[in-house]
């Protein structure tokens, strides 16, 4: 199967190398996407682009995780008899979908389980078991799918993603509710276009325990939509309790700016002059952005001034953790990006995933770094 990849994006870089031929920056990159390639790029992130339900293990001593792999078999299975007729090249993507009588029955799931239990392996298989091109599936975070909504605007978004035949919402985020009423709504047009929906979601903020939230929570949120998903109960061990992996320390500004230099297809960039640019790229193009970047160099790493600026690194932390792209970094270690203000707020469990996921690109890099020294 062939997907669609951003290197179709047109990426202009004013001086973006040193006289030297030293390493590009991510803030001379000005990315423009077209808008039928952003929905073309809504598809499985690169980690999970070869997992399947059959590479989906198990644990015995859970069956509600074998059941989970036949229902939503089961469910791909069901969608074969549901393909539209729908046109071909760039035109498709901004005609008008003739509006169709909704299917009876669900014809949604929701992934219902805490963390580590293989919800987004089984969404991934899910996406790639639909029988259908990939043209006509599309898959993304909550994120994405409200940024997508921000590109486009509401119309052109219910009008592209109209006439496909899976939409895949992964970490449906319930933290925002003009977000959550936005894609409710979204979603409600889409369905009345017969358009089967999978979801997995995240945790309100405050809930007991933090380490999952009952389905009711999410069809409450999402609220005309309850009869269209069917609930799928997923149970396993929940790792929250571990917690954070310890950051490692950074590097000293020379380290990281040798490594910048040494390392081929490496970005260079100073830390707050990347949040300025990221203040002026909409975060849709954000994988565009690192497209083609082996390396993700940064300098004068600090705590980030407000939240505005902290949900945009949000942002750009998944897209590198998606292309698991290394970062290098010398300032202050990740876990003390997010001050304890935001640690406390509603959008604390942004920044914790964030604060991971760098964590682990931070241990990818420090890799890189021995392998050039």
């Amino acid at each position: 199967m062939t997907i669609v990849s951003t290197t179709a994006a047109h990426i202009s870089e004013a001086g973006s190398d040193s006289p030297g031929g030293g390493p590009a920056a991510l803030t001379a990159r000005e990315p423009h996407v077209p808008a039928d390639q952003l929905v073309a790029e809504m598809v499985p992130p690169p980690r999970f682009d070869s997992v399947r339900f059959a590479t989906y293990l198990p644990d015995p001593a859970q069956p509600s995780q074998s059941e989970a792999v036949t229902v939503l078999g089961g469910f791909a299975e069901s969608l074969g008899g549901a393909a539209r007729t729908g046109g071909s090249g760039p035109r498709r993507w901004f005609r008008r979908v003739p509006k169709q009588a909704a299917p009876a029955g669900p014809r949604g799931v929701y992934l219902d389980g805490g963390y580590g239990v293989g919800k987004t392996h089984l969404l991934a298989s899910l996406w790639h078991a639909a029988p259908a091109a990939p043209e006509r599936k599309a898959f993304g975070t909550f994120v994405e799918l409200t940024n997508l909504v921000g590109a486009l605007g509401f119309q052109q978004t219910v009008r592209t993603l109209g006439d496909h035949q899976l939409l895949c919402i992964d970490e449906f985020e319930l933290d925002d509710p003009g977000d959550t009423v936005l894609v409710s709504s979204l979603l409600a047009k889409l369905v009345e276009n017969g358009v089967a929906l999978a979801a997995t979601s995240n945790t309100l903020p405050g809930k007991l325990g933090e380490g999952r939230f009952a389905a009711a929570d999410f069809l409450r949120e999402i609220q005309g939509l309850s009869a269209h998903f069917r609930t799928l109960r997923i149970d396993g061990e929940d790792y929250r309790h571990r917690g954070l992996p310890q950051a490692p320390e950074p590097y000293a500004e020379e380290q990281v700016t040798g490594a910048a230099r040494r390392i081929p297809g490496a970005s260079l960039d100073d830390f707050p002059a990347l949040l300025g640019h990221l203040s002026r790229v909409h975060p849709s193009r954000y994988g565009a952005l690192v497209e083609g970047v082996r390396a993700v160099c940064l300098t004068d790493l600090a705590p980030v001034p407000d939240q505005s600026t902290a949900l945009r690194l949000v942002v750009l932390a998944d897209r590198l953790y998606d292309r698991e792209i290394p970062v290098l970094a010398s300032g202050v270690p990740f876990d003390e990006l997010f001050g304890e203000d935001m640690l406390k707020g509603g959008y604390r469990k942004k920044y914790f995933r964030a604060i991971s996921r760098l964590t682990a690109l931070a241990r990818d890099g420090g890799a890189l770094v021995g392998a050039e020294g």
